[in-house]
């Protein structure tokens, strides 16, 4: 039991501790990664329970529809909200990075209570394929997001164009990862492999702007 929940969060807070040190100005305060970590761990069972929920009663049974619908829409939607409407609002960004690292903990506290119940139910044989794949892509996610949510502190005459890139991109780009598992099938490496190689490249150029981003004007 103790092996396999070690197992389950270990990658998220692997990952959570790379990008919270690249910061390279002044590191955020570690409560408030934890409260954001935190909303993202509670979103896991409404979000699954929706999706079950969905999924049953076959209310969408278009792969297309399940990837960027029922996955991709659905969870970066709640991350999004919750970032905008709780950390966005009620945080000041010194810089752009700021967001990367808030984008990040909510990202990787959803991926973490995602994860142990994966393990628990699949065994912990997965755990190394798991935080390969799902639980970095979703941390690359919220750097995609959180930076666009720092970019729109730091222009705030671009706001709302940059709060809306913060949602439209991780979702596009999630949709596409569950599409790329559910279409090719057993053949899924072939295609996830180079999507993750390229979310890296992506991913860590915007770490590198961000950084580069001082005070808002």
């Amino acid at each position: 039991m103790l092996a396999l929940i070690s197992a389950a969060i270990a990658p998220a807070f692997a990952l959570l501790s790379f990008f919270y040190l690249k910061d390279e100005y002044e590191l955020e305060p570690i409560i408030d990664i934890f409260r954001n970590f935190l909303y993202g761990f509670l979103l896991v069972f409404p979000l699954m329970f929706i999706q079950f929920a969905v999924m049953e009663e076959q209310l969408i049974e278009h792969q297309i529809l399940q990837s960027y619908l029922l996955f991709g829409l659905l969870e970066e939607f709640f991350k999004w909200f919750l970032f905008l409407f709780v950390t966005f609002k009620n945080s000041k960004f010194l810089t752009a990075y700021d967001g990367i690292v808030y984008g990040v903990s909510i990202s990787l506290g959803f991926a973490t209570f995602e994860n142990v119940l994966y393990l628990f139910a699949h065994g912990i044989e997965f755990a190394f394929s798991r935080a390969i794949f799902p639980v970095s892509a979703h941390a690359l996610f919220g750097v995609i997001m959180g930076y666009y949510m720092g970019k729109a502190s730091m222009r705030p005459e671009k706001k709302n164009f940059f709060i809306f890139l913060a949602f439209i991109l991780p979702f596009l780009l999630h949709g596409t990862y569950d599409y790329i598992l559910m279409a090719i099938g057993d053949w899924w490496i072939y295609g996830i492999v180079p999507f993750m190689i390229f979310l890296w490249v992506y991913s860590l150029r915007k770490v590198k702007v961000a950084n580069e981003i001082r005070y808002r004007l």
